[in-house]
């Protein structure tokens, strides 16, 4: 046997031990540092897109039937809203709830619209939820921001009174 061939294997050897030495120790280092749970607790959100836009790929790729489209378009918009909360606060919560009610819509669209047997029922299940997702949003903000739009609505009409007065000439 070379001696040669033998250390030239031992040093490739060490040297992938040696990164998998400085790898960990860097992954223990970020770890202390925070960095990791900074990264959780900001983007987790992201790794619910990531398994509905899995869920896609898998349809439409042939691998998974069409009702996996269901959970597909829950988990897309849902982790949408879950990332604005998290990003945002979540005191925006109170008023993006009704949006979930539209995530269930989209997968359920996505299941009539995709699916064989295009089931009717399925299309007008996932536009009455989606339409009343909509409302719900719609009376969200004007219940808490509706004082706003009333206060514009005043100062509207007072200019437009203002504007279209006509002078009054003297009667006689």
């Amino acid at each position: 046997m070379d001696k040669r061939s033998g250390g030239a294997v031992l040093n490739k050897q060490s040297a992938a031990v040696g990164i998998w030495i400085l790898a960990a120790g860097l992954i223990i280092l970020l770890g202390k540092l925070g960095v990791f749970s900074f990264i959780g607790a900001v983007f987790w959100p992201i790794l619910i897109l990531i398994v509905g836009i899995l869920l896609h790929v898998l349809y439409f790729g042939g691998i998974v039937p069409a009702v996996t489209l269901v959970p597909a378009g829950i988990l897309t918009g849902s982790s949408l809203l879950l990332m604005v909360g998290n990003w945002f606060g979540w005191r925006s919560m109170r008023y993006i709830w009704p949006l979930f009610l539209l995530a269930i819509a989209i997968g359920l669209y996505e299941y009539a619209v995709f699916g064989v047997s295009r089931d009717r029922a399925v299309w007008n299940a996932a536009m009455a939820i989606g339409a009343l997702s909509l409302l719900l949003f719609a009376i969200m903000l004007l219940w808490t921001w509706g004082i706003y739009l009333l206060a514009v609505v005043l100062i509207g009409f007072g200019i437009w009174l203002v504007m279209t007065r006509r002078p009054r000439g003297r009667r006689r």
